[in-house]
């Protein structure tokens, strides 16, 4: 009987060993895939769509996003599709590219209006991918974003884009008032070269731009306006116009973007201006600090620019849509924050000169 008893006192003994066995191999277990899935997470497998490939900030955008993948080899892979300016083209694209592995879209609309944006994006939004809208947001905005956790717009501070242009011809002027005041009538006459003329950066940089330099008690003349584009060859044609017709009554060129300041400039040294004589200087402002405008700042032959870092927007993408495909929400542990929308993410701009 003794012998029975400790028989089964050993079995037991033996169940509940092989019991607390399988419980530490599964705590292990669940703890190891717990660990792997925070250290590695889910891919990034990205269809990036860009207006145009030809637009010099867009590029270093691009150019950056390739850096970021480089540097992060196994976590992401982007895929880069031009729109070529057109929005037709850009549709094809992101129809062709539902069918394939991607499990994150970031678009640079071509057209930003909302109506449009919506119905592109209902395919999208059926495949249930999350998207990043790299693109300004304008109207209606809540039309587009049906779940915040799975997308959201990444824009700039336009409005600060614009003031921030309107500081640098207002220093200037406060600090080597003869250089830019040639006439010496107390006003500035410029020309303004505008994006595309339906385009709401286009239209916030050429408003707070100007108004920002009359806030500050300095009259203003505007001699010409002109859509180039965003276009470098367009800026230039059209400076080389207008520089024949107004002359060096042309005070300043204040442009959306660094891409036209540089045409402007090569258009006004034609004419044997912005070369580094003082006496033949037109001050030339832009906004995107892309390299060719920083060696003209440098060289003194252009006033100033705006920056919007393309590294810091890459990183931006990279890390919001870290979050996105391991569906955490998409600020988790960043910087960034929403503005007062819920949805939009801007990211800041500080002057460069």
């Amino acid at each position: 009987m003794v012998m029975e008893a400790q028989m089964k006192s050993g079995k037991k003994l033996l169940i509940l060993i092989v019991i607390i066995v399988l419980i530490i191999n599964t705590c292990q277990n669940n703890i190891y895939a717990e660990v792997k899935q925070l250290n590695e997470g889910v891919k990034i497998n990205a269809a990036v769509f860009l207006y145009n490939f030809q637009d010099q900030y867009m590029s270093l955008v691009k150019q950056s996003l390739e850096d970021i993948q480089r540097e992060n080899e196994g976590k992401v892979q982007f895929t880069f599709f031009d729109a070529k300016g057109n929005q037709t083209i850009q549709n094809e694209s992101i129809d062709g590219a539902l069918n394939e592995n991607y499990n994150l879209f970031v678009i640079n609309f071509v057209i930003t209006k909302v109506d449009v944006m919506n119905e592109t994006l209902y395919k999208v939004k059926q495949k249930d991918i999350p998207f990043i809208l790299y693109t300004e947001p304008e109207g209606n905005i809540a039309k587009v974003i049906s779940n915040p956790n799975k997308s959201l717009f990444l824009a700039s501070n336009i409005e600060q884009s614009g003031i921030l242009e309107g500081r640098i011809i207002v220093d200037k002027w406060n600090n080597n008032k003869e250089e830019i005041d040639r006439n010496r009538d107390n006003k500035i006459q410029y020309v303004m070269l505008r994006g595309k003329y339906d385009s709401p950066i286009a239209a916030a940089r050429t408003e707070y731009s100007i108004s920002t330099i009359n806030k500050a008690g300095i009259a203003t003349e505007q001699l010409a306006v002109v859509n180039c584009d965003w276009m470098q060859d367009l800026a230039r044609n059209a400076m080389e116009s207008l520089f024949l017709r107004y002359g060096d009554r042309i005070e300043a060129v204040i442009s959306n973007n660094d891409a036209m300041a540089i045409g402007a400039i090569k258009a006004l040294q034609k004419y044997g201006y912005n070369k580094g004589d003082k006496t033949k200087n037109i001050s030339v402002v832009g906004i995107d600090a892309i390299p060719e405008a920083r060696d003209l700042i440098q060289k003194g032959f252009m006033t100033g620019t705006v920056i919007q870092d393309p590294r810091a927007t890459a990183e931006a993408i990279f890390t919001i849509g870290m979050n996105m495909v391991n569906n955490m929400p998409p600020l988790e542990n960043t910087k960034y924050k929403f503005d007062e929308t819920g949805i939009v993410v801007r990211l800041p701009y500080e002057e460069y000169r």
